[in-house]
């Protein structure tokens, strides 16, 4: 498959998902739902087209958009600073018809910044450089599009709404995340916590794909206690001693 196809093949993928996610209903605790592939279209596509071409040899999985980050640019742990300095993307970004009053979206003119978006596009820029040289053999993705918040706007991961509306989400998220899976045919499959290695293993589990090793990094978010030590430093070692960081590990 050419290089551009495998980005257009994924920013039509992205489409439906944005599509199918807009129709999903969901009951209590959840009371306000964002859907950045649709209002952050412009700027998602563009990351699509700039880090989705060609094959990967690694694709890190996420879990779902943050306030701060992919809610406001549309890129996956996209922290606004990272995504326009490093990544090299900015562009339109729409509001939600309906968001809370705590979590407004500003785009590209978010002047909060995402700690897990810093540290997992540092801990990328401090082992490749350019993002370009990143792009040759790294993809970043989520398994989630939506952001789910509660009345009182505080952020809702996607293992924490109702177990009823869980099913036809991760429904529509595996047929996306498989799509991901057939498209780069990465060699490595890295969950950024635990819940997205399990959602890999699910989908991996269902498709015949010999020779792609999944394995798990703890997440970057300061809501977890160990990420707040030297994350950095403990995922770049988990790494190469799984054998992920081929260079670091052969120089």
């Amino acid at each position: 498959m050419e290089h551009n196809a495998t980005a257009r093949r994924l920013i039509i993928a992205s489409r439906i998902l944005a599509r199918d996610a807009d129709r999903l209903v969901f009951g209590g605790p959840v009371r306000y739902v964002y859907n950045p592939l649709a209002y952050a279209r412009v700027p998602y596509e563009m990351y699509l087209a700039r880090f989705a071409a060609g094959r990967k040899r690694v694709v890190f999985l996420g879990m779902n958009p943050g306030p701060w980050g992919m809610a406001q640019t549309g890129v996956p742990f996209g922290e606004v600073s990272a995504v326009k300095t490093w990544l090299g993307i900015s562009g339109s970004v729409k509001s939600p018809a309906v968001f809370h009053p705590r979590v407004p979206v500003m785009g590209f003119s978010c002047e909060r910044s995402e700690v897990s978006g810093a540290r997992l596009w540092g801990l990328l820029r401090d082992e490749f450089g350019p993002a370009e040289r990143m792009a040759r053999e790294v993809f970043v993705s989520n398994y989630c599009p939506l952001m789910f918040l509660d009345e009182e706007g505080k952020n809702l991961t996607p293992d924490r709404i109702g177990r009823g509306d869980q099913e036809g989400l991760f429904a529509v998220c595996d047929r996306y995340l498989a799509t991901v899976i057939e498209t780069l045919r990465p060699e490595w499959l890295i969950g950024i916590g635990r819940f997205a290695e399990a959602r890999l293993k699910a989908v991996i589990a269902r498709t015949v794909r010999e020779g792609t090793r999944v394995t798990a990094i703890t997440h970057p978010s300061p809501a977890n206690p160990k990420a707040n030590k030297n994350w950095s430093g403990q995922v770049t070692a988990a790494l190469v001693r799984d054998g992920v960081w081929r260079r670091r590990s052969t120089g």
